[in-house]
């Protein structure tokens, strides 16, 4: 059976990522960046905490926060990739840093 400190400790996760959830959704910077801090936080916590007999409940927890995860990760990158966009569409040209077609087709050769 899994230590309560660690089922806690993965509920705090939750929760940490539906707030960051929220805060995407609201373009809350000072909700994302705090959210940012918790999981962080909460990672090192969960680290020193370790994985090991971990029972049913935990495994759903870990679940449910991964999907969670990828979700907010997703957010975050269509969020970029549309403010990206933008920058491109006021400055009437692309990202200077992106790589040109040339080194793309220089790469795939062998």
């Amino acid at each position: 059976m899994a230590s309560p400190d660690l089922q806690g400790a993965l509920r705090q996760m939750l929760a940490v990522l539906e707030t960051e959830r929220q805060a995407l959704a609201g373009l809350d910077l000072d909700g994302i960046v705090g959210a940012t801090g918790d999981k962080d936080r909460l990672c090192a916590r969960l680290d020193a905490l370790g994985g090991g007999g971990l029972d049913e409940e935990c495994r759903g927890l870990l679940d449910t926060a991964r999907r969670l995860n990828e979700v907010n990760r997703q957010v975050r990158n269509i969020l970029a990739a549309n403010v990206t966009k933008r920058l491109d569409a006021l400055t009437g040209s692309p990202q200077l840093y992106r790589a040109h077609a040339g080194y793309a087709v220089a790469g795939g050769r062998p």
